[in-house]
């Protein structure tokens, strides 16, 4: 159990003095980021759908 505590009292440690925190421009301007690439991935994944789709009704007409 000591080893355990040990364990959680290092970790708290480390994430105060060691770790370096964003500041809150930084944490905004990383979410604007994430959010645009998460747009932009989303339009292009829709649009690959959509083409998929078109194409395949396509042969499925050629067939039927």
């Amino acid at each position: 159990m000591n080893k355990v505590t040990t364990y959680f009292r290092e970790s708290y440690k480390e994430l105060l003095e060691k770790v370096s925190w964003p500041t809150w421009t930084q944490l905004q301007q990383s979410t604007v980021i994430v959010l645009v690439a998460t747009i932009l991935i989303t339009a292009i994944v829709w649009v690959m759908d959509i083409a998929a789709q078109s194409g395949l009704k396509f042969i499925y007409s050629l067939i039927h």
